[in-house]
């Protein structure tokens, strides 16, 4: 079953953004306006989860292996698990700002505060991306910035390391190998590609980007590799604590 539209939570978390602007960290409550932006040039964000946590609940942390949370998310965009986690710990949740795929070049902004619980001082924010196997964007456990202004980072993409990279259409599930290929992917991806990688990493890591080819009815990958490829970083998030 795809669970690519269902809405979610974030759980284990490492940085994935680089600070442009210095940041000094969060002591107490915070007021938050953040914005996202999709820098691919045709790659799609599935319903992203944003959060603001205790620093203890990380949605992941790079070089060990995924939850089962974060799998779902990775391979899926089914979002919902770690968004239960983390409501279950406390944090300020949000949900599918976009109200959909923020697709590639579009923005979308949302709100958080976290007077509600102080202990809250670090942010996450997740969402596959499409079309890869098991490939997202995240900022991870990030120190909330305590003095007021406008602090901008830029956000890597991650690999799972749960499902092998072979860029075939189909999949959406965890353990169902392939990538979805919903709407605008369904209609850029090619078909009857043989495979690329056969094996999972096994770890969350940096993704090393989708091979992909030019040809539309066979070769090695069902992606476009003029369309769908990228250089790091793909995505950029500008916080405003007021």
């Amino acid at each position: 079953m795809n669970h690519f539209f269902r809405p979610a939570t974030l759980l284990r978390s490492t940085l994935l953004g680089t600070a442009i602007l210095g940041a000094s960290l969060q002591a107490g409550a915070a007021d938050l306006t953040v914005s996202i932006t999709n820098l691919t040039r045709g790659v799609y964000f599935t319903p992203v989860l944003a959060g603001a946590h205790n620093p203890a609940n990380a949605l992941f942390s790079a070089g060990e292996a995924a939850s089962a949370n974060l799998q779902a998310m990775a391979e899926g965009g089914d979002i919902a698990g770690l968004s239960a986690d983390l409501s279950a710990a406390g944090a300020v949740v949000v949900e599918n700002p976009a109200g959909g795929m923020l697709q590639p070049g579009m923005s979308t902004s949302f709100s958080l505060n976290t007077d509600a619980n102080a202990a809250n001082t670090h942010l996450s924010l997740v969402a596959m991306m499409l079309p890869t196997n098991d490939g997202f964007v995240a900022l991870n456990n990030m120190a909330i910035p305590a003095t007021p202004g406008t602090y901008t980072y830029d956000l890597n993409a991650y690999d799972a390391g749960t499902e092998a990279n072979d860029e075939i259409r189909g999949g959406g599930a965890p353990g169902t190998p392939g990538f979805p290929a919903p709407g605008p992917i369904d209609t850029s991806a090619g078909n009857n590609g043989t495979g690329v990688a056969s094996n999972a990493e096994g770890y969350v890591h940096i993704h090393r980007n989708v091979l992909g080819d030019t040809d539309a009815s066979g070769g090695v990958s069902d992606i476009d590799s003029v369309v769908h490829r990228w250089l790091n970083p793909v995505a950029r998030v500008v916080i405003t604590v007021n």
